[in-house]
């Protein structure tokens, strides 16, 4: 899967990982995003068919609605939400397992907005 980390999310050890799984991950310091708003990492990862990853659950549900109330496209979202548990909060491994587990199922991606942490 081709994958664009935001910046809530990208990190060294977890896009190594991805990478390691065999996606292609494409990070906010690769394409000099660092620190831009959510509208312009969404922006990116729609213009180069990027699924976005992120924790920014709210912001990234808002966009994707107003993507779909203009029936514009997205590649996708795939958001992972807190727990408030660090017992309970997905780790970079259960982030990865997500990501396959979804690919495995042959659900599609596009113009979706996926909770990772159902995809444990």
């Amino acid at each position: 899967m081709n994958l664009y980390l935001d910046d809530d999310i990208a990190k060294g050890a977890l896009a190594a990982r991805l990478r390691r799984a065999g996606h292609r991950v494409v990070v906010p310091a690769d394409v000099n995003l660092s620190g831009a708003w959510d509208p312009g990492h969404l922006l990116h990862a729609a213009r180069h068919g990027l699924v976005l990853i992120s924790k920014n659950h709210d912001d990234f549900k808002e966009l994707h609605l107003l993507v779909q109330a203009t029936h514009g496209q997205h590649p996708g979202m795939a958001i992972i939400r807190a727990d408030n548990d660090p017992r309970r909060d997905m780790k970079d491994a259960d982030i990865v397992r997500a990501i396959r587990n979804l690919e495995q199922a042959g659900v599609s991606v596009l113009n979706e907005f996926h909770i990772l942490n159902h995809w444990r």
